[in-house]
C-alpha cells in the first residue's frame, strides 16, 4: 500500500501541494530517471520479486503438503508466507510505473493494486507480531498455554488479522485512482494534515506497536529461559542451546524487521518537508528494501527453523535427505522446566 505512493507522491504530491518544499520539474525527472539508476532499480525489483514468490512459495507448499498446519505456529507461518507471497504480485506494477512514470492499468487496477498491496502488507506484519507472542507461551508455559495455541485458535486468529488489515488501507481504496497518467492520491485530499495524520497511523500500526510487542514478547522470553537456567541445579547442553537458538531468532527477527521497515517510514516522513531527485532515488531503494522483507521471512525460516528446514529439503532433494533426520514437533510441547535431550526447533 504505501509503497505504490512513494517515489510517484514525492512530484506529485509532495514537491507542489507542500508549502516551503523545493520544486522539481517532472520532465527532468523523467528524463534523469532514465538511466542507469533506473535499469538496475527495475532488474533488482524483479529479483526481489523472483525470489519472493518462490521462498514464500515454498513455505506454503512445504506447511500444505508436509505440516498440514498441523500446530498454531505453523497456522501462522502460513499465513505470513500467503501475505508475503501476495505482497510479491504488487511489486511489478509499481517496478513498472517507477520505470517508465507511467500507469497503464487503469483506474480500476490502481485501487485494487493500492489496496490488496496494503492488506498483505499489514497482516504479514501483523503475523509476525503474533507469532513473537506465541513463541512466548510455546516455550515458557505451553501447558498453561495450551487451550490458546489450538491450530483452530489460530485460523480464527488469523482470519481476524486479515480482516483487521482492511482498517489502514480504507483510504487506498478511496482517494487513490489512476490520474495524470500515474496511480496517485487524488488532488482534492493532498494537504499537508492529511498526509501527516495518514502517515502516522500508518507508522504506528505497521511498525511501532508491532516492533514494540515483538521487543516486550522477545525480551520476556529471553529473560525467562535465562533465569530458568540460573535456576536450574544441573542446567543441561540442551538448555544452553535452546537459549542460544532463541536469542539468535530474537536478534535476526529484530534486526531484519527494523532494517527493511523503519528507514520506508522515516522516508515518508521527511518527504513532508521537501525533496530532490537524490532524495526520490533514495526512496525508490528503501521502498524496494522493504519488499525485500518479504524475501527475508522464508529465508530466517530455513536458517533457524530445524522443521521447515527438513520439509525444504524433502521437496527440493528427496533423494538426499537422510532417512535418520526426524524433525520433532517444534516448541509445541516443550517446557523449560523439562529441558530434556531433544531435537528443539525455535521459529516454528
Amino acid at each position: 500500500m504505501d509503497s505504490l505512493l512513494t517515489s510517484e507522491m514525492f512530484y506529485n504530491v509532495g514537491l507542489i501541494s507542500f508549502p516551503n518544499n523545493s520544486y522539481m520539474d517532472k520532465d527532468m525527472y523523467l528524463q534523469d530517471n532514465l538511466d542507469m539508476f533506473g535499469v538496475t532499480m527495475a532488474v533488482l525489483y524483479l529479483f526481489v520479486c523472483i525470489v519472493g514468490l518462490a521462498g514464500n512459495t515454498l513455505v506454503i507448499v512445504a506447511i500444505l503438503k508436509l505440516d498440514k498446519m498441523a500446530s498454531a505456529t505453523t497456522v501462522y507461518i502460513f499465513n505470513l508466507a500467503l501475505a508475503d507471497g501476495l505482497f510479491m504480485v504488487g511489486l511489478p506494477f509499481i517496478a513498472i510505473q517507477n520505470f517508465q512514470n507511467y500507469w497503464a492499468f487503469g483506474d480500476l487496477a490502481c485501487k485494487l493494486v493500492m489496496v490488496l498491496d496494503g492488506i498483505n502488507q499489514f497482516t504479514s506484519v501483523f503475523c509476525l507480531t503474533v507469532m513473537s507472542i506465541d513463541r512466548y507461551m510455546a516455550l515458557v508455559n505451553p501447558l498453561r498455554f495450551a487451550r490458546w495455541r489450538t491450530p483452530r485458535r489460530a485460523q480464527i486468529v488469523s482470519g481476524f488479522l486479515w480482516l483487521f488489515s482492511l482498517l489502514p488501507v480504507f483510504p487506498m481504496a478511496i482517494h487513490f485512482s489512476a490520474r495524470d497518467d500515474l496511480c496517485t492520491v487524488d488532488p482534492h485530499v493532498v494537504f499537508y494534515t492529511w498526509w501527516l495524520a495518514f502517515l502516522s497511523y500508518t507508522f504506528v500500526l505497521g511498525f511501532a506497536l508491532p516492533f514494540l510487542i515483538m521487543i516486550v514478547s522477545y525480551t520476556a522470553l529471553v529473560v525467562t529461559m535465562r533465569t530458568h537456567r540460573r535456576q536450574a541445579s544441573s542446567p543441561g547442553q540442551e538448555s544452553n542451546r535452546l537459549e542460544t537458538q532463541v536469542t539468535k531468532m530474537v536478534v535476526s527477527v529484530v534486526l531484519v524487521f527494523a532494517v527493511c521497515w523503519l528507514p520506508f517510514y522515516a522516508f515518508n516522513f521527511c518527504s513532508l518537508f521537501g525533496s530532490d531527485l537524490t532524495f526520490v532515488r533514495g526512496f525508490e531503494f528503501v521502498v524496494l528494501l522493504s519488499y525485500s522483507w518479504s524475501c527475508a521471512n522464508p529465508i530466517l525460516y530455513a536458517c533457524l527453523s530445524e522443521t521447515l528446514r527438513g520439509h525444504f529439503l524433502t521437496l527440493l532433494c528427496p533423494a538426499k535427505r537422510s532417512t535418520s533426520m526426524h524433525c520433532h514437533p517444534d516448541t509445541e510441547h516443550y517446557d523449560l522446566n523439562n529441558t530434556s535431550e531433544r531435537d528443539i526447533s525455535v521459529v516454528a
